[in-house]
């Protein structure tokens, strides 16, 4: 963990920059934690995406630093082993079949998508993501972004003239500048702000135990946050529609089999639908 600092003003106390790329497994990774974190103590922060686009020719994830280009191959194997590892999916078969060659690309897209709300832009970058590792689908594609933003429930007219605008561009590149500028390296990394523009933020490189990060908002805010109780488990599904056991696991604090036995009496009341994936089980909240 180090320290850096920034000059932001902000309602709630605390502000996390999560720096990612779209194409980064150990970002997705991230996914389940952050989903926790946000529904225990969202009150406490916000959470703010900031973007890279290096994957595609270099591998810039925390578990794997390699200085090197990688081949397609190579980026394959680290999408398996990282999927085996953290039981979130990713299937690296998209490196065979259609390799991405522009990763700036899905960026710029998020920026894009950004420009229509930060709720938008959260809801844009689980979509694409769902795309890109369970469906092998080349994010980088316009028709690909643009089925992203109708899944997104995004204005796809909008989204499609911002997807080329200086806007997106701007916003994109001081992503990269920010980056640069607090020193990150590796994704996903994490920089924890409180409201006090003369403290140092802290940053948090990889993933971590849960207890980890709330031990870092403990620390930032000077006391102990009360955690909100977390949604019952059929209105999680709800909430979100579409998510991996990992993601159960790791907000109900069940074992993968523990979480097998909810969904299943879920599924015989026609609530959910098991989606198989190439690691693990997705699942589908069925509108009643």
């Amino acid at each position: 963990m180090e320290s850096t600092v920034l000059h932001h003003h902000r309602q709630k106390p605390l502000e996390i920059y999560t720096f990612i790329d779209p194409l980064c497994p150990e970002c997705w990774a991230l996914e389940p934690f952050l989903k926790k974190l946000t529904l225990e103590y969202g009150k406490y922060f916000t959470i703010r995406y900031l973007v890279g686009g290096k994957l595609g020719t270099r591998n810039n994830t925390c578990q794997y630093k390699e200085k090197k280009p990688l081949t397609p191959k190579r980026l394959a194997e680290i999408w398996e082993l990282t999927a085996s590892r953290t039981g979130m999916s990713c299937d690296g078969d998209l490196w065979y079949e259609d390799p991405i060659s522009t990763p700036y690309s899905a960026s710029i897209a998020l920026k894009a998508a950004e420009l229509q709300g930060r709720q938008a832009g959260y809801r844009f970058l689980r979509k694409l993501r769902e795309l890109l590792f369970l469906d092998k689908q080349n994010i980088t594609k316009e028709c690909v972004l643009l089925a992203c933003a109708r899944k997104a429930k995004l204005d796809v007219d909008e989204f499609k003239k911002d997807l080329y605008s200086q806007g997106a561009i701007k916003a994109f590149q001081h992503d990269i500048k920010m980056t640069k500028e607090m020193g990150v390296e590796y994704y996903p990394t994490l920089v924890f702000f409180n409201d006090n523009v003369d403290d140092e933020g802290l940053k948090v490189t990889g993933l971590y135990d849960y207890h980890v990060y709330v031990q870092i908002l403990a620390e930032l805010l000077g006391y102990e946050p009360e955690p909100e109780t977390i949604l019952p488990l059929e209105s999680f599904l709800q909430r979100y529609n579409f998510v991996a056991t990992k993601e159960i696991s790791v907000v109900y604090d069940l074992t993968f089999e523990q979480v097998e036995i909810e969904m299943k009496k879920l599924q015989l009341k026609q609530k959910v639908t098991r989606v198989p994936v190439k690691y693990g089980t997705f699942w589908r909240y069925l509108p009643q």
